[in-house]
Formats: structure tokens, C-alpha cells, sequence
């Protein structure tokens, strides 16, 4: 069974605060970041879009258990908008991939987290593999992941009963696109 937990109110609240931050290349984070997922010197932002969507996460037998479980996060679907609310793109996996409106995608390699506050996933860089294909992904170095809102695994238990149940939450995030400079 999938059950979905979503918040549009937060993301119709950040978009809507955000927007006034549209177009700009030479851009900055809209909050300051941990140092852990700060990105290298040498490294310009380059895109800044506000991912919405859903987390999958299925109850499995945790990892070198036999009576234990635990929700696993199975991958994402997310739409991808810029700060005047126009879609960009997508975010999708596994493996995670960034795709952009104009064909052109990433992958990734986790580099760090840091906390995302109570009730939301940890902020995030990855490290981005070559892009695929022509347009905006081509000559991404780094991805952030910061301002996250819910996306934590489900509350409901996860148990031998539950074995392989599957289930969605809310999510978003915005995700900072970096190029070299």
C-alpha cells in the first residue's frame, strides 16, 4: 500500500519568497550553509531551483539483521522549478538525476550532509558526475541541497507484518547547481 504526505502550502510559501531571486547567475545561497556541505573554492552557482515532490521509502529487514526493520529510502520524483515558479526540469532515481527541461542531466555522489532541522531531510552535497547530453547540466561540479521541509521516513512501523509496504512523503528542498568558475 502507498500512502502520500504532502505540504503544498510550504512550497506555494517558497516559491512565492523566492521568486523575487530570479535569472541571476551570479548568485548566492539563500541562507548561509554548514560548513560541511559548503562547496570547494573555485566554484560559481550557476542555477538555483526549488525541487517539490516525493520520497519512496519501502520497510525492509535492516542490514545484517535477521528480526530487525527499518524504512529505506528508495529514490525520489520531484519537479524542479526556478525562483520565478516556471518548471526546469526534474529529479528523479535511482540513481539520483537531475535532468533539465533541455534534455541535458547529472548524476551524483554524496560528499556531506548536515542536519535539515527537526521533521526534514538532512541538507546535502553531491558531487556531479559529467553531464549527459547538451544544455544547462553540461559543466555542473557540485549540487546542493539545503532549505529542506519534511521527506524524513514514514512514522508508521515497519515491522515483519510490513515487510516490502511501500510509502510516499512530501518533500521539498532547494537544490543549488554549481559550475567552476
Amino acid at each position: 500500500m502507498i500512502r502520500s504526505v504532502f505540504f503544498p502550502a510550504a512550497a506555494a510559501v517558497l516559491l512565492s519568497a523566492c521568486a523575487a531571486n530570479s535569472g541571476n547567475m551570479s548568485m548566492t545561497p539563500p541562507a548561509p550553509v554548514a560548513e560541511a556541505i559548503r562547496v570547494p573554492a573555485g566554484n560559481k552557482m550557476a542555477m538555483q531551483t526549488v525541487g517539490s515532490g516525493q520520497l519512496l521509502y519501502e520497510c525492509r529487514v535492516k542490514a545484517n539483521t535477521q528480526a530487525e526493520h527499518e524504512w529505506v529510502f528508495v529514490g525520489p520524483t520531484a519537479v524542479l522549478k526556478d525562483r520565478s515558479g516556471a518548471t526546469v526540469g526534474k529529479y528523479y532515481g535511482p540513481p539520483a538525476t537531475w535532468e533539465s527541461s533541455d534534455g541535458s542531466k547529472v548524476t551524483a555522489t554524496q560528499v556531506a550532509t548536515a542536519p535539515g532541522g527537526d521533521g526534514n531531510i538532512p541538507h546535502q552535497l553531491v558531487k556531479a558526475n559529467p553531464a549527459m547530453g547538451a544544455g544547462s547540466m553540461m559543466g555542473v561540479t557540485f549540487i546542493q541541497r539545503v532549505a529542506t521541509k519534511g521527506g524524513v521516513a514514514p512514522s508508521m512501523p515497519c515491522s515483519s507484518a510490513n515487510v516490502g509496504a511501500k510509502q510516499t512523503v512530501g518533500y521539498q528542498a532547494d537544490y543549488l547547481f554549481w559550475k567552476a568558475s
